[in-house]
């Protein structure tokens, strides 16, 4: 039976939340950097297959005619099949934790990585997508739970830490593809699956440290839980915003995960190469900028480094569409690194909103995610298709205007001393 227990504060101010582990044990223990460590590199592997689905879109748009709005659908399959299959993957497994779901989970995303190599129709590149989207579907609930269990209390940090794991990984599937695949066609992606059989091999490894884990936990103590003090309402509310927040986020980083090579290509006239090469940058910021929001929302509390991540990333989107080929570089990895420390705090924010789910909240909010860069990627690519690819990037611009709506999160540090 999992148990639920309190953790260390995080910060002075930070209210105490539950984990999945006993009372006293993070502080007593410290925090895992080991298994930290292996989960990541086991994120970084899973997430540099998955973005070679986007990093080869140029490639799939040739030999298959496809038009944008097909472009879309690849990526809608990939992102929805994720986004509705992780937060019942994070409920069972609130309930019944399973160590093992890991590899099996990167047995599926091997299984679609073989497909999308050999996949003669669009009708089974579909198929391949919905096969990642299902392995990342139970990698990351699951994957985020031991990222928090190995924390000691420094929950931002050990989000972070995962997360740059899965953004380091994307960062590399461009320049990946843009070396190996670019120069000796779709085939070459079968080579991937060594990347698949590596992460299968460490996920065994992190999924026997969280069953010993686990099971020594459940048998030492008995289940404690923290509560927020806010109303059902108040707590819907918040939800409610970090999805919209989620939402404005993940739509913008569809317009340049899906489709900034397109426009770089379009509108500055650089070869497939140097546009996966530029993506590569880009993405490689958006690694960096998930490390920082995690442990800066430890010291100074969740809702500042929201609140600058999404709205300060404003002045850089709007520029953007009128900046030459270099400022279009410089003012990428800028949004790359300010847009993506959000995630982190997002993540944990929410975890303390509803101690005692980490899994469920895991699970929807990478769901979510996932759903909205999905279609986010459809809605763009009909946008691109009908009024040019220009046009989505003036229009995605506004998009962070919407972190105006933080100030309405409930400040949970001061509540707690309240």
């Amino acid at each position: 039976m999992q148990t639920r227990v309190e953790s260390a504060p995080l910060s002075p101010a930070a209210i105490p939340v539950s984990t999945d582990t006993p009372a006293g044990t993070p502080s007593s223990e410290g925090t895992a950097f080991g298994v930290l460590g292996g989960i990541s590199f086991a994120h970084m592997l899973n997430d540099m297959i998955q973005s070679l689905i986007l990093a080869i879109y140029p490639i799939l748009k040739g030999d298959f005619h496809l038009s944008f709005a097909q472009v879309g659908l690849i990526t809608l399959t990939y992102q929805l099949t994720a986004s509705v299959l992780q937060p019942l993957v994070g409920m069972l497994t609130d309930r019944r934790p399973m160590p093992y779901s890991l590899p099996v989970g990167m047995g599926f995303t091997l299984t679609g990585l073989l497909l999308l190599a050999v996949a003669p129709t669009f009708p089974v590149l579909l198929l391949a997508a919905a096969l990642v989207g299902t392995g990342s579907a139970i990698f990351h609930p699951e994957s985020s739970r031991v990222a928090r269990l190995a924390s000691g209390g420094r929950h931002g940090l050990a989000q972070s830490l995962f997360q740059v794991g899965g953004n380091t990984g994307s960062s590399l599937g461009p320049l990946l593809a843009a070396w190996i695949i670019v120069p000796h066609g779709r085939g070459s992606v079968a080579w991937f699956s060594l990347a698949a059989l590596l992460a299968i091999v460490v996920l065994l490894q992190v999924g026997r440290w969280y069953r010993q884990h686990h099971v020594s936990r459940s048998k030492s103590t008995s289940s404690h839980l923290a509560l927020v003090s806010l109303s059902r309402n108040q707590i819907i509310g918040a939800l409610t915003i970090l999805g919209l927040l989620i939402f404005s986020k993940y739509f913008y980083l569809a317009s340049l995960s899906s489709y900034y090579t397109f426009y770089l290509i379009h509108k500055f006239g650089v070869s497939v190469q140097s546009a996966q090469v530029h993506l590569f940058v880009f993405l490689f910021a958006v690694a960096a900028g998930s490390l920082i929001g995690g442990p800066i929302g430890d010291r100074i509390g969740r809702k500042w480094v929201i609140w600058v991540s999404i709205l300060g990333v404003a002045p850089f989107t709007l520029l953007l569409p009128h900046a030459n080929l270099m400022w279009t570089g410089v003012l990428t990895v800028i949004i790359g690194l300010i847009l993506a420390s959000a995630f982190s705090a997002i993540l944990v924010y929410a975890q303390e909103l509803i101690p005692g789910r980490v899994g469920m909240i895991s699970g929807l909010f990478f769901g979510f995610a996932f759903g909205m860069g999905g279609i986010g990627a459809a809605v763009l690519g009909g946008l691109a298709d009908t009024h040019g690819i220009e046009y989505v990037y003036r229009l995605c611009a506004y998009l962070p205007l919407m972190g105006l709506i933080t100030v309405f999160l409930p400040n949970l540090e001061r509540r707690s001393h309240a």
